[in-house]
């Protein structure tokens, strides 16, 4: 309770304001995570009308500081929460939009707080829960600074949050000290995975930071033709490997394609998400998706579902689907465990041969005697959180590209163009060779093809780490691999969805990178058999794109130039 003795009128009315404002602003915080996360108009509003009162409060405390820091007692921390709370709010618009500006604008203000010490004095309020407050905030801004491959700073940030956790548990012994350190060796165990491959700087042989998201000479040109008609346009992302590393909701898959399917973000003077917050206020975005026949966003819209139950993968798929503007195609990205049947004598091939497994998550035992309780069911019924190949069926109305990351991908090769529209599936190995199977809880190496191409090609050679002049050259290789692909599969007879897709930026990087792994793999000594190699389905043509010989020459002169020439036959082998 403010006291109001000793104020004049201006000073009562300021107060009065603030606390009005506070209040409002935490109710409409709070009630973000009662929104629905799918769909657009849903939730526009209700983020417009935030974004509106946070905006008041950050200009309205930096107007009246000095009276609410004498009068209402205004402390750094309580700055602190705010700006953490704007943090959060450019965060999630950037997870609901995948515009990458409202990411920086989200590292503008955590950085301030860091900049301006604002939660300094946490501490000394012998108040657990600002404690928490500042690990959460530390955790946060970890999140924002791994998406925005600022990596130097998330090591510095580890550290931070290492002594902050060591100091709670020190001062407090509180019950969740345990969950900390949990989530801090997670965020350790993240941030060393991350990097598969060691870029350093020739001089002082520091780490390089490299960059993963889509730019202006990533993907080769094409020149559209009539059938290259669709655009990408919604993307549904699906996580659940149980031996992969995770951090907040994000396995390392999920984290690597989030940033394949990005653009890089284009210098904007209207976004000042390098300065500080300090004299200016949060800006409040436009309506999303744009209106008025204003062009579209720049990213396609992403949904991030980490082990999701089956109800949510089917609701975010029917909202990404019904989103589809007129040639928008639609994007699912599954990284899960198989999902294996039981079934003998396979009838249904949409469901018969298992699918992948969402979620970990099991349906309540009913009661009942063994004979007819959950044997019965677990022995005649099907895994309720598989999604299998028929569940998929409905959403091939309109266009569909899915990737499949996992050891039961194949069952996935089988989903018929009942409709007639274009379809696309990318299948990872089923089987890793034993050599590399310990490597498996830093991500897969089929989606790591799809986000860095060299550093999986780099991983499966044994190559640990490059000068960054090193890099660049072997990185021209991959470009002419992915140039000459390309121009292989304009001239050669793939099936009509394969052109219809390749129009797109986004998934025309895919099927190349694809080609790719294929030709890679099929080459390598260590992957043998077919199960070790991906799959399409439609198939792409063999003879005239993943045997022709131009691919494979270029496959082995960057081999050549890593020095790892004996991974792959020699040229009496190849004969």
């Amino acid at each position: 309770m403010v006291m109001m003795a000793g104020m004049d009128e201006h000073e009562r009315k300021v107060v009065v304001e603030f606390c009005h404002l506070l209040e409002k602003s935490k109710q409409l915080f709070n009630g973000l995570r009662d929104l629905p996360q799918y769909g657009h108009k849903q939730w526009q509003a209700y983020f417009g009308r935030t974004f509106d009162i946070y905006t008041k409060l950050w200009k309205f405390q930096q107007q009246h500081r000095a009276i609410l820091d004498s009068k209402y007692g205004l402390k750094r921390w309580q700055i602190g929460e705010i700006a953490s709370k704007i943090g959060q709010l450019y965060y999630h618009y950037y997870l609901r939009t995948s515009e990458t500006s409202y990411l920086h604008e989200a590292y503008s203000f955590y950085a301030a707080i860091r900049g301006r010490a604002y939660y300094s004095r946490a501490a000394k309020e012998d108040r657990s829960d600002l404690m928490v407050k500042k690990l959460r905030y530390y955790a946060r801004f970890i999140v924002v600074c791994l998406l925005l491959n600022k990596m130097k700073l998330v090591r510095e940030l580890v550290q931070e949050l290492d002594a902050q956790i060591a100091d709670y548990s020190s001062t407090y012994e509180p019950d969740d000290q345990v969950e900390w350190n949990l989530v801090l060796e997670e965020i350790k165990a993240f941030v060393k995975a991350e990097s598969a491959l060691a870029v350093l700087h020739a001089e002082s042989n520091a780490p390089v930071v490299l960059t993963h998201r889509l730019g202006a000479l990533t993907s080769p040109p094409v020149e559209r033709s009539p059938p290259m008609c669709l655009s990408l346009q919604e993307i549904l992302i699906v996580g659940n490997c149980a031996e992969q590393v995770k951090f907040s909701e994000l396995s390392m898959d999920m984290f690597r394609m989030l940033q394949t399917l990005e653009r890089e973000p284009r210098d904007d003077p209207n976004h000042l998400h390098d300065a500080s917050p300090a004299g200016r206020m949060p800006f409040r975005p436009g309506p999303y998706p744009p209106e008025n026949g204003a062009p579209r966003r720049e990213n396609p819209h992403k949904y991030l579902l980490y082990k999701p139950t089956y109800s949510q993968v089917q609701v975010f798929l029917a909202s990404g689907f019904k989103e589809l503007p007129a040639n928008g195609a639609l994007l699912l990205y599954l990284s899960a465990d198989g999902c294996f049947s039981t079934v003998k004598r396979p009838e249904e091939m949409g469901y018969d041969l298992g699918g992948v497994s969402t979620s970990a998550k099991r349906e309540p035992e009913h009661k009942g005697s063994q004979a007819h309780g959950p044997q019965q069911r677990l022995a005649g019924g099907k895994e309720p959180h598989c999604l299998y190949p028929g569940d998929l069926y409905p959403f091939t109305r309109k266009p569909l590209f899915v990737v499949v990351d996992s050891d039961n991908s194949f069952v996935f090769q089988q989903v018929p163009r009942y409709f007639g529209q274009p379809l696309m599936v990318l299948m990872s190995p089923q089987e890793t060779p034993p050599s590399l199977r310990e490597l498996r809880h830093a991500g897969s190496l089929f989606t790591l093809f799809l986000h860095s191409p060299l550093a999986a090609f780099c991983l499966i050679c044994n190559v640990a780490s490059l000068p960054i002049q090193h890099w660049e050259r072997c990185q021209r290789y991959v470009e002419q691999f992915l140039i000459e692909a390309s121009r292989l599969v304009l001239r050669s007879r793939c099936e009509s969805s394969v052109l219809q897709f390749f129009g797109d930026d986004f998934l025309r990087l895919l099927l190349l990178r694809y080609v790719f792994c294929d030709v890679v793999l099929h080459l390598h000594r260590s992957f043998r058999g077919r199960q070790q190699r991906p799959r399409c389905q439609p198939p792409l043509p063999e003879a005239e794109l993943l045997e022709h010989p131009s691919l494979h020459h270029l496959v082995l002169d960057l081999a050549t130039c890593l020095d790892a020439r004996d991974h792959f036959p020699d040229s009496n082998e190849l004969a």
